[in-house]
């Protein structure tokens, strides 16, 4: 033995031992080891119905742990300990004839362990066998017979069949299981001789034998079983005819069909019989699958035994009904046009569409003929209403259909001709109480009239618009209706309801009414305009509200009139809706103010617009005040031609203005920086040697320090021709309040300058300021409030000026410019330098100085009784120091003794 074939033996043999011992699983499966095993008493299977007591037990007593049994999921309370392994359960009336017990050991806190499982089968004793029946055809070799067995057992169940002649010798003995039929070869049975059959059936439980059923050949022959050829659907699909055919004749014969669908039960057609082989089955559904059988009765057997002689069912024949075609007519109406040049008239035809339950699929278009013979067509419409086609004018009708892949609809008559028979009356419109339908009723007087109209009512057509007209809706009532109701309608919308009757002389003129389903309250009010007001009556007129806008039907309208003065009174007056909208009204003097309401009987609508009127004036007091304006006018216009007038306007102007208003700004031109400048560039012959030190480094010094280095400034104030002397006011130079030194109420700010003193102007300079003394306003010349001031110029030792002119008055330029007098000499002498001569008219104002003001009440004016126009001798000495800026000191404003 080679080692190939060693090595394969070995591998048969493991492979053998672990089939045998660990056999293989399907994946996923694990092989269940049990705990220990299930007993069930009385044993299995049980009886249907019955009490059991179930035994569960376990290999080994686990402590911890609890014997539990379940029962198709459910826990098994009745329980009883055995021992620590075996617990005993009762289970009471089990009607289940499949249940599952499972066993388990339960824990605390513990994953349940299966003990064991087992299946309880149950069942039921047979019931008796009933109903035997044995039946062939004259063709057949075989006799065929079926029971009923009863209930179901839920176990094997075994039926014997015993076939005896009537004198007991048996001629056959068979055995069949769970079943209710068998067949006995027809060889084995004589014609002419009796034979009792007895089933017997027994099964765990027991057993049951039926009633011994007795027959002869000749008493179980049955026709044969006929055959179903074809199946053809009528155009409606309501509608099926089954062509079959037999083998034997079928004069005695009646045939009997049932159908199901979708292996549903079966059910006995509505089947007609048409002729020899042809059956009609109504009652059927469009687009449904069929399954259809039929079958044969012999009517010329007696029927002493209560049984049918009908043959067996024939094989199944199946068949889909096709789609339903519309089987009613279109309800229809139209719209007339008017007659064209060409002879045709416009028709607008209007149509519901068929009921979905009338029809399947969809629908294709609507066919319009001339007539209702359907013999010329005139147009094919869409799936859509209304549909318009011309027509001559000689045609008295049309009709239409509905066409659909399965069929069309019978044609409905269209009339287009005028009866002239008497209208139907509209009798009551009474809207609904939701507010979205009006009830309709009306009366025929046909009767009355018949001798003269002839036509009898057909039907009759409501329909209904909204106003202004929207799209046309209608509806068709029947002949022997004299009411309806309309619903789909919307509140506070007018509608305009007709009632027309179709006779068989044609269409009769219609009744119309108008109604609301449900009034509301106008949205605005009416358009109100004066056409004459007088001084106690007032004309008006008003417009109609838009019909979307009254809501409702109009039953009044409310005028109210305002003063319009500080009593504000208010008048009211009502007007009925069905007079003239223009009248005459009586009102209250003076202007008023007009607005109108509409009101319906759901209330009071909102106001229109308000317009105001006030009486005509009389045509004399407009010329007289017209006159009276032209002539003050033309006085003003005089007027302002004056100079002095317009001088006068012009200083009350700027008084009543603000005070920057009267402010002359410096030019540029007469800046002395600039004029030094501009004789620094063309190197005049004036030069000066002396320029300013280097500013010293600024530093916090204590009081006493301040005190040493800046001295007290004297200032001697003398008038001339009143008194010899004035007391002289020492201030110091440098004040608590940084940069200021106030004389008069009218604080001034000190500030540095690049000039200390006006030169001497040249020839052109002289000009340039007689023009801008000249630009000054005249009332400061007449002011007798007169300000002067000082210009202290820095890096001296001390200043004197002096004013030894005339007394002429000192002359303002600005706010914190120098004040020179107006004399025809002034003379500035600067003691630490030079001294410069200036000679200026009476127009003559330096500007751009620095100004240092007083305090009020420091400097006193001699006599304040005293005009302005006294000359003043003002001394100020510097007594010694150093300073590196300049300063002005300000007077104050001596007014004269009147002021």
């Amino acid at each position: 033995m080679n080692l190939p074939s060693t090595l394969w033996r070995f591998i048969i043999i493991l492979l053998s031992f672990s089939i045998k011992h660990f056999p293989l699983l399907p994946a996923g499966c694990q092989r269940f080891i049990p705990l220990g095993n299930l007993t069930v008493e009385p044993a299995l299977p049980f009886l249907i119905g019955s009490n059991l007591t179930v035994y569960c037990h376990t290999k080994e007593c686990k402590r911890g742990f609890r014997i539990s049994l379940e029962l198709n999921g459910e826990t098994v309370n009745s329980l009883k300990k055995v021992n620590c392994t075996t617990m005993m359960f009762r289970l009471f009336n089990v009607r289940m004839p499949r249940s599952i017990l499972i066993c388990e050991l339960k824990g605390v806190d513990q994953k349940p362990q299966t003990v064991n499982g087992l299946d309880l089968h149950g069942g039921l004793p047979p019931d008796k066998p009933e109903h035997i029946m044995c039946e062939m055809s004259r063709s057949s070799d075989f006799i065929d017979c079926t029971w009923e067995r009863g209930q179901k057992t839920h176990i094997l169940t075994t039926y014997n069949i015993s076939v005896n002649r009537e004198n007991g010798t048996q001629i056959l003995l068979d055995q069949i299981q769970d079943a209710e039929e068998i067949t006995i070869p027809r060889a084995m049975i004589d014609e002419n001789t009796k034979y009792q059959l007895i089933i017997t059936a027994y099964n765990h439980f027991g057993a049951s034998q039926s009633d011994t059923f007795t027959f002869c050949v000749k008493d179980i022959v049955i026709p044969e079983t006929p055959c179903i050829m074809q199946i053809e659907f009528g155009n409606n699909s309501m509608t099926a005819i089954l062509q079959w055919k037999t083998s034997e004749s079928s004069e005695h014969l009646r045939s009997d069909v049932r159908l199901r669908t979708d292996n549903a039960a079966w059910e006995v057609g509505e089947e007609t019989e048409l002729s020899e082989g042809l059956i009609q089955v109504d009652g059927l559904r469009p687009l449904t699958e069929y399954e259809f059988q039929m079958r044969t009765c012999d009517t010329s057997r007696s029927n002493s035994s209560k049984r049918s002689f009908c043959s067996k069912w024939s094989p199944s024949v199946a068949g889909r009904s096709p789609g339903k075609g519309p089987s009613q007519q279109l309800h229809v109406w139209r719209m007339l046009g008017s007659l064209g040049t060409n002879g045709l008239r416009m028709v607008t035809v209007l149509w519901q569409p068929p009921s979905p339950d009338d029809y399947t699929g969809a629908v294709q278009q609507y066919k319009i003929f001339l007539g209702n013979d359907q013999k010329q067509e005139v147009t094919g419409c869409a799936a859509l209403s209304p549909c318009s086609v011309q027509v001559p004018a000689e045609v008295q009708a049309l009709s239409i259909s509905a066409v659909t892949l399965y069929g069309m609809s019978p044609p409905a008559n269209v009339p287009l001709r005028l009866s002239g028979d008497v209208r139907s009356v509209l009798r009551l419109l009474a809207p609904a109480a939701n507010g979205s339908a009006v009830f309709v009723s009306w009366s025929w007087p046909g009767k009355k009239h018949r001798s003269t109209s002839g036509g009898e009512p057909l039907h009759y057509v409501l329909e209904w618009t909204s106003v202004p007209a929207a799209e046309l809706q209608w509806q068709k009532v029947a002949k022997d209706q004299d009411n309806t109701l309309i619903t789909g309608l919307t509140a506070g919308v007018r509608y305009n309801v007709s009632l027309y009757a179709v006779t068989t002389r044609g269409v009769s003129a219609p009744s119309s009414r108008l109604v609301y389903s449900k009034e509301q309250k106008p949205v605005c009010g009416p358009n109100v305009s004066v056409l004459v007001h007088e001084a106690r009556r007032i004309q008006i007129q008003w417009d109609e509200l838009p019909v979307d806008k009254q809501k409702g039907f109009i039953t009044n309208y409310t005028i109210y009139l305002q003063m319009l003065d500080f009593s504000n009174t208010q008048l009211s007056k009502m007007v009925s809706a069905s007079g003239p909208r223009q009248m005459w009204l009586d009102c209250p003097e003076g202007a008023l103010a007009l607005q109108l309401t509409a009101s319906t009987s759901a209330g009071e609508g909102q106001r229109g617009n308000r317009i105001c009127s006030q009486p005509e004036t009389p045509a004399g007091l407009v010329i007289w005040t017209v006159f009276i304006l032209t002539l003050f006018i033309a006085i003003i216009a005089n007027l302002m031609c004056w100079s002095c007038v317009r001088e006068r306007i012009k200083q009350k102007c700027i008084s009543w203005g603000p005070a920057w208003l009267n402010e002359t700004l410096p030019k540029p031109g007469n800046s002395n920086a600039i004029r030094l400048l501009e004789q620094y560039e063309s190197e005049l012959s004036f030069s000066s040697t002396h320029s300013d030190p280097p500013l010293s480094p600024i530093s916090l010094i204590s009081q006493e320090e301040r005190d040493d280095v800046y001295p007290t400034i004297h200032v001697e104030t003398s008038q001339v021709g009143s008194r010899p002397t004035e007391p002289t006011a020492e201030i110091p130079l440098l004040m608590s309040d940084p940069g200021t030194i106030l004389v008069d109420s009218q604080p001034e700010h000190v500030n540095y300058k690049p000039q200390i003193a006006t030169l001497a102007p040249q020839g052109g300079e002289v000009k340039e300021t007689e023009e801008e003394q000249r630009d000054l306003p005249s009332f400061w010349e007449e002011d007798r409030c007169v300000r002067f001031g000082v210009l202290l110029g820095g890096f001296l030792s001390g200043v004197e000026v002096g004013f030894t002119d005339p007394p002429l008055g000192l002359t303002l330029s600005s706010d914190s410019g120098l004040l020179w007098p107006k004399t025809p000499k002034t003379t500035i002498a600067l003691n630490g330098g030079f001294s410069l001569e200036r000679r200026a008219t009476e127009n003559d104002v330096e500007a751009d100085s620095l100004s240092l003001d007083l305090q009020q009440g420091e400097i006193m004016t001699p006599d304040t009784a005293d005009t302005c126009s006294s000359q003043y001798t003002v001394q100020t000495t510097l007594k010694s120091g150093y300073f590196p800026q300049a300063a002005a000191v300000s007077s104050t404003a001596l007014c004269d003794a009147q002021r």
